[in-house]
């Protein structure tokens, strides 16, 4: 079996986020997340804020460029569809010929669009099981998934006092012995549940 590309990896993670979005009820909004500074609905608003850059990213918007254009809520009266019509906007923006041959401006400098993407790609994963525990969703990595979100705690893990001091991530949190993969890999980026 061949291992998916980083364009289809990235369209099943958001499917996948997608399919989570639409079991939030009317009430569950403002429930908490695993984030501690997000409820459901500013989870859902930080992914959906996201998807909307993809497009000037890829067309080679620097960030002062974009300003604060996406800035607030993004989400409005109809959260489930806002989300849809974000994701599909990024979804067209990655799939176009060539996009992930680009080269985007990001805050960190130039930054390669297949880099690009898998960050995209890891938050949707990682921030799909916050929401799944907002709103009582238990979510399951697949195989793939979750060797995915294991490589990017290997690869971040020389930055990890910096990424806690900037507030991306938390400090790791500690697991039973007897945890799973998925517990001990969420467990490495401050999550336990």
């Amino acid at each position: 079996m061949s291992t998916p590309d980083p364009l289809q990896r990235f369209l099943a993670a958001q499917r996948a986020f997608g399919s989570v979005v639409h079991r939030v009820r009317a009430d569950q909004w403002s429930n908490p997340t695993a984030c501690s500074e997000w409820d459901v609905r500013a989870l859902v608003n930080h992914l959906v804020y996201e998807q909307l850059w993809a497009t000037p990213m890829l067309d080679g918007s620097t960030v002062d460029e974009v300003g604060d254009r996406f800035d607030g809520d993004q989400l409005g009266s109809d959260p489930v569809t806002t989300w849809d019509l974000a994701a599909k906007e990024s979804a067209t923006a990655f799939s176009a010929p060539g996009a992930l041959d680009r080269t985007t401006n990001s805050s960190r400098g130039p930054l390669p669009a297949l880099q690009y993407i898998s960050e995209m790609t890891m938050d949707l994963l990682v921030h799909r099981w916050d929401l799944g525990q907002g709103i009582g969703d238990e979510q399951r990595f697949t195989d793939d998934e979750l060797a995915q979100v294991e490589a990017m705690v290997t690869a971040l893990q020389p930055m990890q006092e910096q990424l806690q001091a900037a507030g991306i991530f938390a400090a790791p949190v500690t697991v039973d012995a007897g945890a799973d993969a998925q517990a001990r890999t969420l467990a490495a980026l401050g999550r336990s549940g």
